[in-house]
């Protein structure tokens, strides 16, 4: 599945959770979706292609370490407060 770069991602595990053997990629990733994020805002930190990111995390939703949340379209266009946050969120990177 294909995630659209403003689709948030959280962590579904606790920060108590051993996550020592999962890889190093799947280990950062949840680390920062500890803090709801977007998918653009995750490749931007880990400095990885959007396109590398979005399999990592549509493998990492298949097997239940994060929850995405893909924004609702009304008509087609996504909703301006959310593309507001991403870009804030972008900005501060």
């Amino acid at each position: 599945m294909k995630f659209a770069m403003e689709a948030l991602v959280s962590s579904v595990t606790s920060e108590y959770q051993d996550i020592s053997l999962l890889s190093p990629e799947y280990q950062a990733i949840i680390q920062l979706t500890r803090n709801v994020r977007s998918v653009a805002e995750i490749s931007a930190l880990l400095r990885q292609p959007l396109g590398v990111v979005r399999v990592l995390i549509a493998d990492m939703a298949s097997e239940g370490l994060i929850r995405v949340h893909q924004p609702a379209l009304d008509a087609g266009k996504p909703d301006l407060n959310l593309l507001e946050r991403v870009l804030s969120g972008l900005r501060r990177l």
